[in-house]
């Protein structure tokens, strides 16, 4: 069986993941308990399989004892994103069906504004502590037995998607009443074989586990034994020091974090050894050509890209030998068909920019309690999609160039945002930049680049103009962002998506102002 259970079994003393901050352990042994534990106490409230819970904690201790707790009880679980506000947060609550909710005090006077939202719950607790209604979670654990309940099923997780445009929509996956907790979902099976993950894997996992991706590959980590090691956050020298200190062989990231390391004085960045380090995952954002060949000049060739979604339409990934043939290329597609179509639905040739589409024998996903939008993912034929543009090239590498509702239209020609930030992020003065599409009355919308810089003090005219004629002598004049604005920081998560959507509302309202 792959499930923690019988990880306490065989090798009870064995980490099942490390906090890399603090050095915390938890060992097989106690996550068993744990979770027991948990899990008694759920149907000790009256919770069964299929009942819902949402979760809004940091990277700490207790985020995997209550997924593991859930997962062996047969409860949907939603992890929340901590960088949420009052409105979103009340959203996902109410939308997922939340019957309780573990929380720790950071989060309290978020949730007293939930509260005065009209959002009630049944069950509400803290793990550091008790407040007015919020009963102590540790308190309630330490209270049950630490034994299986009789009727053990597999649960699953419920994430929302990131609501970059509109509201986030809950993507339920893998759910099927009486499954025993020891199954593994077939997409995570399948990610296990393809980047060797085993039970002697050490796989650090940096970004935050409300995140799809970092809390599948821990998951995918504890069902087979192996050890997973966690940042509270992102950090570079953090990441690398974990790397050396705990003889790190998996690791999976984005690619501003990569952005991030290679910032590092590189006399500091040869200190940490990484020898260890066999293979570096990364997806969810696409990765700058030259970005990525620096991280294969430093680490070797062990980076493996892929590209899949939250609603897993399609999956697709690639090597590092792969990518040094076809530069830039996601790869080719796992268990499914990729077609490139246009705004009519008809298939474009190998080269031609389009809306990427899955086909796949896998059963539909659906948005929870969307059917419309749900719909509105399938064409006619089937094939799923998520909005993403790109193309296929002779031998059927992917290529991706933007999201469709970033798109930019400027006097009847269609740019691509990404190309442009990409050689941004280029430049050495630049940490991050968005370029968006503003209303503009002779071409219909002009391009901004909102930048990031390195340091502060080089924000102004003067670096405008030079990243002007940075762009003009790598792009054609109409993809040249018309302004250029600087911030201290961008509405960039974790997960690698920058929030444009902020950006665009604010220089709307500007506008309209």
């Amino acid at each position: 069986m792959q499930h923690p259970t019988h990880h306490a079994t065989e090798t009870p003393d064995k980490p099942a993941y490390i906090l890399a901050r603090t050095g915390k352990v938890v060992t097989y042994g106690e996550l068993d308990r744990q979770s027991n534990r948990i899990a008694q106490l759920f149907r000790s409230l009256g919770l069964g399989a299929g009942d819902h819970i949402a979760l809004l904690l940091p990277n700490d201790e207790h985020f995997m004892q209550v997924c593991w707790g859930a997962q062996r009880s047969g409860l949907i679980y939603t992890p929340i994103s901590t960088h949420l506000k009052r409105d979103e947060i009340a959203y996902i609550l109410q939308n997922s069906d939340a019957a309780l909710l573990v929380t720790n005090a950071a989060f309290m006077p978020l949730l007293r504004e939930v509260e005065d939202s009209g959002v009630e719950l049944r069950h509400r607790f803290l793990v550091d502590g008790s407040d007015q209604g919020f009963i102590s979670w540790q308190e309630a654990i330490a209270a049950q037995p630490d034994g299986a309940i009789a009727d053990e099923q597999a649960g699953a997780r419920m994430v929302y998607t990131s609501g970059t445009t509109g509201q986030p929509k809950g993507v339920l996956s893998d759910f099927a009443p009486d499954m025993p907790i020891g199954t593994m979902p077939t997409k995570l099976t399948g990610m296990a074989k393809i980047f060797g993950i085993d039970a002697q894997t050490v796989l650090l996992s940096p970004a935050p586990l409300y995140h799809s991706a970092p809390l599948g590959f821990v998951h995918i980590v504890m069902h087979l034994g192996g050890t997973a090691v966690i940042l509270d956050k992102f950090d570079a020298e953090a990441a690398l020091r974990a790397i050396q200190d705990y003889r790190v062989t998996h690791s999976q990231w984005v690619p501003i974090m990569f952005h991030r390391m290679l910032a590092l004085d590189e006399n500091e960045r040869i200190t940490y050894d990484l020898s260890t380090h066999r293979m570096a995952i990364h997806a969810a954002a696409p990765c700058p050509v030259e970005l990525k060949q620096r991280m294969i000049d430093w680490w070797g060739p062990i980076l493996a890209e892929y590209y899949a979604s939250t609603e897993s339409t399609g999956f697709t990934s690639i090597d590092s030998p792969e990518w040094l043939a076809h530069p830039g290329s996601v790869g080719r597609a796992k268990g499914s068909t990729v077609h490139i179509l246009d705004d009519e639905g008809r298939e474009l040739q190998a080269g031609q920019i389009g809306t990427v589409y899955f086909e796949a024998a896998k059963a539909r996903f659906a948005y929870y309690k969307d059917p419309e939008k749900t719909a509105s993912s399938y064409n006619d034929k089937g094939w799923a999609s998520v909005g993403d543009l790109g193309f296929v090239d002779e031998e059927d590498y992917l290529y991706l160039t933007d999201r469709k509702s970033f798109m930019i239209i400027s006097g009847g020609v269609n740019i691509y945002p990404q190309e442009i930030e990409n050689l941004l992020l280029g430049h050495p003065k630049v940490a991050d930049v968005a370029v968006i599409g503003l209303p503009n009355e002779e071409f219909g919308e002009e391009v901004k680049a909102v930048v990031q810089p390195r340091s502060w003090e080089d924000a102004g005219a003067d670096l405008a103009a030079e990243l002007t004629m940075w762009c003009r002598e790598r792009l054609a004049n109409l993809k040249v962002p018309r302004s250029f604005d600087f911030e201290c920081e961008l509405p960039r998560q974790e997960n690698g998506k920058l929030y444009k959507k902020i950006l665009i509302d604010r220089y709307l309202q500007k506008e309209s102002a």
